[in-house]
């Protein structure tokens, strides 16, 4: 009887076993520590830029022989103001007061229309020897000045009188024209003094043509 026990714990599978893990162990890397970059600010990583003043590269003279030929189509427009001045003496006489010693002189000069025309076209349009940005300005301004020659001679040629409808039209018709001469004037005399280049509408493009 005892064999049958012993029997039956041969005949009994082996209890079961876990299988072994294998273990594979890999050698350790060297690793390089990198830090990670520093930020900077932009401002100071950026190179900085050296502040400089800004500056016009057209010479003094080129500028003063500019901004002085826009007188001389100025001082004959003041014909067309003549309305203007009889309506508001006292606001434009304040306004034209610091250029009455010029003016004063200009017309005490015999025929000065005449010679400042002359010195401005042979004197610096023709002449080589002055720069281009000078003979362009005194271009421009002997143009403008025989533009207002045109409504003086078509106002002789029709002679309307002083009243009525033509009186109305020849008063408003020179109102308009002092004040586009006196804009004129403001606009290229300013930008002649910074050394920038003024090209008025038509009158630039009749002045560039000539070069």
């Amino acid at each position: 009887m005892s064999t049958v026990p012993l029997l039956r714990l041969s005949l009994a599978p082996p209890p079961h076993k876990p299988p072994r893990s294998t273990l594979i162990f890999h050698p350790l890397k060297p690793t390089t520590f990198s830090p990670p970059p520093l930020r900077t600010n932009s401002i100071i990583s950026r190179p900085l830029k050296p502040i400089s003043a800004s500056y016009n590269t057209t010479p003094v003279t080129d500028r003063l022989i500019s901004a002085a030929a826009y007188f001389f189509p100025f001082f004959n427009g003041l014909q067309y103001g003549r309305f203007l001045f009889a309506q508001y003496p006292k606001t434009l006489g304040l306004i034209l007061e610091p250029l009455l010693p010029l003016l004063s002189f200009y017309r005490s000069v015999p025929y000065s229309s005449y010679l400042a025309f002359l010195l401005l076209y042979i004197g610096v349009v023709r002449n080589t020897s002055v720069s281009r940005y000078a003979r362009f300005n005194a271009m421009q301004a002997v143009v403008l000045d025989v533009l207002l020659v045109l409504p003086m001679l078509v106002q002789r040629i029709f002679n309307p009188g002083p009243h009525g409808i033509g009186g109305k039209i020849v008063m408003l018709s020179h109102s308009a024209i002092f004040v586009g001469v006196a804009v004129c004037f403001v606009y290229t005399f300013g930008y002649s003094v910074l050394g920038r280049t003024p090209k008025l509408p038509f009158v630039g493009d009749a002045a560039d043509r000539q070069f």
